[in-house]
C-alpha cells in the first residue's frame, strides 16, 4: 500500500524535477575513475567540495580522481569491511562504520582508535553496513550479517557525548538512513524486505515514533540501497538489482525513475553540477563493462555536504534501553 500523503497529490508536482531539463538516460551516465569496484557504497559530498566513497568489503576509504582516466585515490585501507564514512570536523579525518563497531581515522588515514558496538558478536557473523550523521551530530550507524540472515541486523546511534544506543533490531540489510532537511523524518532502508520507512525523529534527543512505510518494491523488481535527501526534501534511492536510481516527494510519490547502465546501483551524491552513483559487481558471474564504476551525470539539483561525526567515541557508554522491534 503506498503511505498515506501528508501533502494532497496534486501537490507533489512543486517536488519534481523538470524532466526535460533533467532527464538523461543510461547512455548519459559516464564512469569517472578506471576503477570497477566490488562493493562501491557510501558516496558523500564533503563541505570542502570533495567526494568520498567505500570499497565495502575491501575496507577502502577513496575519493575521486583529478583525471576520469585514472584510478581512485585511496585516502585509507582497513583490514575490515568499511561500511562509510562521516567527517569529523572539517580536516580533522573521518568517523568510520567498520567491521563490528566505529573506527576512528586521523586524515592520513591512519587508525586513531576502534571500539565495537553491543550485540554483534557471536554467531551469525555479523558486520557494519551503511552509516550517516544528523545534523545534530549524531552517528547512525546499521549492522548485519555476512550472509544477511533475517532479522540479524540493527541500527545503532551514536550521540555527541559518544554515547552508543542501539535503536532498532530485527532488521536484515539497513542501508541508510537520510533525513530531511528540518531533521524531523528519518528514512531507513531494509534492502531485504525492498521497502523504505520513514521514522519521525526528534531533532533534540534522536528519539524515533511513528514508524510508516515510504515506499516498497515488488519481490523481483529490485532493492532499495544508498539514499540522499535534496535540499528541496526529495528522496533519491538506488535501486540494487533494477538498475535505477529513483527520486521521491516528501510525501512519497515516484517522481522520476532513471535507467543506470549498471545493474546493480548502491548509493547516490549530488554535487550541484552532477548526480554521482556508486556500483557493485558483487556477486555477477559475468559483469558488464560499467559494473562496479562510479558512475556520473550532470545535475544542477543540490543537496546537503555530509554532516560531521561525533568525535568524543574514544570515551563512550552503552546506554541499555530497549531497542525498538522492526516488526
Amino acid at each position: 500500500m503506498p503511505p498515506d500523503n501528508s501533502i494532497p497529490a496534486s501537490d507533489a508536482t512543486a517536488f519534481a524535477p523538470a524532466t526535460t531539463e533533467f532527464a538523461p538516460a543510461a547512455t548519459d551516465f559516464a564512469p569517472v575513475a578506471a576503477d570497477r569496484l566490488e562493493l562501491g557504497e557510501g558516496i558523500r559530498l564533503l563541505d570542502d567540495g570533495w567526494v568520498v566513497l567505500v570499497d565495502i568489503l575491501t575496507g577502502r576509504l577513496l575519493t575521486l580522481p583529478t583525471r576520469r582516466d585514472a584510478p581512485l585515490t585511496p585516502l585509507a585501507q582497513l583490514r575490515d569491511p568499511l561500511g562509510a564514512v562521516a567527517p569529523v570536523g572539517r580536516g580533522d579525518g573521518f568517523l568510520a562504520a567498520a567491521g563490528k563497531g566505529l573506527v576512528r581515522l586521523a586524515p592520513d588515514g591512519s587508525l586513531l582508535h576502534a571500539m565495537s558496538l553491543p550485540g554483534l558478536e557471536g554467531p551469525p557473523h555479523r558486520r557494519m553496513n551503511d552509516a550517516v550523521c544528523d545534523r545534530q551530530g549524531r552517528m547512525w550507524a546499521g549492522s548485519m550479517a555476512y550472509d544477511a540472515t533475517p532479522g540479524a541486523g540493527a541500527l545503532h546511534r551514536v550521540d555527541p557525548d559518544g554515547t552508543v544506543v542501539t535503536v532498532l533490531d530485527g532488521l536484515t540489510v539497513p542501508n541508510g538512513p537520510a533525513f530531511s532537511p528540518d531533521g524531523t523524518t528519518m528514512y531507513l532502508a531494509d534492502s531485504a524486505l525492498g521497502t523504505v520507512y520513514a521514522h519521525r525523529v526528534d531533532p533534540a534527543t534522536g528519539t524515533l515514533s511513528d514508524r510508516r512505510v515510504f515506499f516498497r518494491l515488488a519481490p523481483g523488481t529490485g532493492s532499495p540501497d544508498g539514499m540522499t535527501v535534496d535540499d528541496e526534501g526529495r528522496l533519491w534511492s538506488a535501486i540494487w538489482g533494477a538498475g535505477e536510481i529513483r527520486c521521491h516527494a516528501p510525501d512519497g510519490t515516484l517522481l522520476l525513475t532513471l535507467a543506470v547502465p549498471a545493474s546493480q546501483p548502491t548509493s547516490v551524491c549530488l554535487t550541484g553540477s552532477e548526480l554521482l552513483v556508486t556500483t557493485a559487481r558483487y556477486g555477477m558471474e559475468a559483469p558488464g563493462p560499467l559494473d562496479g564504476a562510479v558512475l556520473s551525470v550532470p545535475c544542477r539539483i543540490t543537496a546537503p555536504a555530509a554532516a560531521a561525526a561525533p568525535s568524543c567515541v574514544e570515551s563512550h557508554s552503552v546506554n541499555p534501553e530497549a531497542p525498538q522491534r522492526n516488526s
